[in-house]
């Protein structure tokens, strides 16, 4: 088979077959990772039908990773670690080490030599982003301290896993055995000159360099430039990263996510590209799932079962002890454990970089696909008995907190689109103690607003991952001013917060229904330019107040009845004279 037509094959037979799997599995309401490793094991060799070359699809997946990484990187917030560092520092390195060590043991006993069993604690001590966000979120956990706590703590793993995939190329693998001969403090050494040289210049030129390359480009005003823009800054750190730094790529792809996530450009990069990061870390999964072979399942029972229970016992209980003896909360202490009990994207980076240093056998491949599929499952199930577990434990929380929070929320309005509509919106709320959250495609204006303490988000509030980042969860309304056509953006709005009161302005009034339809009060220009201009012409004809305030009312029904598609009442007209 030609080779051009094997890589298209195996795309779209990789896409195809996580769409499937995936939507069975999100209308199970389980994560659509578990579909993605499911669609890899469909169309692995290991099961019959269309195969996928698995090649090419290890290709795919580590776009898939360098895109990840950026995208952990973007979203990489020191403020949120350092609010919660006294409970996430203390208790990600210690369960990390626990899971570490419990993994190293476990192998031992299997027969594996020390590098093996110390890659393959690794995979398995760090916890999926994507699962933990998802399970905090369906939840309404996001918010809470156990929320913060949990992503906090998750933020240092993620760090620990950047630093386990840039540290172990020098001390495990070939590569470690041959620089061993002579000596590794020399080759460590030049290793983390290298990645320290990297991280200067990433931090410090990029800095300046790749917020004025996406300034330049933002003002051509195309999307499709602006997406092309960040993806070449993503790919091309990366590869620069391994070529001129001999670092990792995804060390490279997290340090210039974190550059472009303390821009002004941090929410319009990650909405943009995230379609196509998606599609390259479904691609991923897909890959790790090919390389499960179900029969051999029976023959690896032993290390799976003792690999589950590290993973869904071992590590839980870890993390219960640290935020215990942390004097925190009993309900915070059980979430946190429950929301980490699970292996997922950063587990199989861990797993791909083992495999090309060869101490990271297949048995372990067989047993890591099986707990993530199995833990991932279980975890959305296991996180229902937080509530239940945590009165065993202690008293109800004191709603303060609670109340805190939602008085919070009533205070947060968020305005789309600051010309001239916004601007007067946004004074006003702000003279009524009021917090506004402004999004605007200007990049001036939003800069402006910063400087006035007014928080603005640069990016297209049609666009899910923006009006997340404005808070929309938290929002008790929002006030569309822009001149774009409101009704995606006010679907979208209400889907993410039912609760939301919407003002919005629409140009026509044949868009006025649809947009009533999703609960949103309508400001229709149509309307308000034939009502001033009623006013305005009879005024010039010598109208009285009375017959000003008949037109206006008739004038009224007649665009009321327009917006619903109902024919208009007949009304006299006003004589004049």
């Amino acid at each position: 088979m030609p080779h051009n037509i094997e890589l298209i094959l195996t795309f779209t037979g990789g896409l195809a077959a996580a769409l499937v799997f995936g939507y069975l599995t999100e209308r199970l309401r389980l994560s659509p990772i578990v579909g993605y490793l499911l669609a890899g094991i469909a169309v692995g060799p290991f099961t019959p039908g269309f195969v996928a070359n698995s090649g090419i699809a290890e290709q795919f997946s580590e776009v898939g990773v360098i895109l990840l990484m950026f995208g952990v990187g973007i979203h990489f917030d020191l403020k949120d670690l350092y609010a919660v560092r006294k409970v996430a520092l203390p208790g990600a390195l210690i369960q990390s080490a626990v899971a570490t060590v419990l993994g190293v043991a476990v192998t031992h006993l299997f027969g594996w030599n020390f590098e093996s069993g110390l890659v393959f604690g690794i995979a398995i001590s760090v916890a999926s982003t994507v699962v933990l966000l998802r399970v905090l979120a369906d939840n309404n956990e996001l918010q809470t301290p156990a929320g913060h706590v949990a992503i906090g703590w998750l933020l240092v793993e993620d760090v620990l896993t950047v630093v386990a995939l840039v540290v172990l190329p020098l001390v495990v693998g070939p590569a470690a055995g041959a620089s061993a001969e002579g000596g590794i403090l020399w080759p460590l050494a030049k290793a983390i000159l290298k990645i320290g040289a990297l991280c200067v210049f990433t931090l410090v030129v990029g800095t300046r360099v790749i917020p004025w390359l996406l300034a330049h480009v933002a003002k051509a005003g195309s999307r499709e430039l602006f997406t092309l823009a960040v993806l070449v800054v993503a790919l091309g750190i990366a590869v620069g990263s391994a070529e001129l730094f001999g670092a990792s790529m995804a060390l490279g792809a997290f340090l210039a996510g974190m550059v472009v996530g303390q821009s002004d450009f941090s929410a319009r990069a990650a909405s943009e590209a995230l379609p196509l990061r998606d599609a390259f870390a479904v691609l991923f999964f897909v890959s790790m799932g090919m390389l499960f072979d179900p029969a051999q399942l029976v023959d690896h029972l032993p290390l799976t079962l003792a690999t589950l229970g590290i993973v869904m016992i071992g590590k839980p209980l870890a993390a219960l002890a640290v935020v215990f003896a942390l004097r925190y909360p009993a309900r915070t202490a059980i979430a946190v454990a429950i929301a980490l009990a699970q292996v997922g994207e950063f587990s199989f980076m861990v797993a791909a970089l083992g495999r090309q240093l060869r101490v990271f056998p297949a048995e372990a491949t067989q047993a890591l696909v099986a707990v993530s599929i199995i833990s991932i499952t279980l975890n959305p199930l296991l996180f229902k008995l937080v509530d239940p577990l945590s009165r065993r434990f202690a008293k109800p929380v004191a709603p303060e907190s609670a109340d805190t929070e939602h008085e919070a929320a009533n205070d947060h309005v968020i305005v789309i689109g600051y010309g001239p509509v916004g601007r007067l919106v946004v004074t006003l709320l702000r003279e009524n103690n009021l917090v506004p959250t402004v999004i605007d495609m200007n990049l001036e204006a939003v800069r402006a607003l910063r400087a006035r303490g007014v928080r603005a988000i640069y990016g297209d509030a049609s666009q899910r991952a923006i009006l997340e980042t404005a808070g929309i969860q938290r929002a008790s309304g929002l006030v569309f001013a822009s001149n774009a056509p409101p009704f995606d953006t006010v679907k979208v709005a209400v889907s993410l917060n039912n609760d939301l009161a919407v003002m919005t302005r629409t140009t026509y009034l044949r868009e006025a229904p649809q947009l009533r339809a999703v609960g949103a009060t309508v400001i229709v220009s149509e309307a308000e330019v034939a009502l001033a201009m009623t006013e305005s012409l009879l005024t010039r004809l010598g109208a009285t107040a009375e017959q000003l305030d008949r037109a206006r009312a008739r004038v009224r029904t007649e665009i009321e009845a327009q917006s619903r598609d109902i024919p208009a009442l007949s009304a006299k007209e006003p004589e004049l004279g």
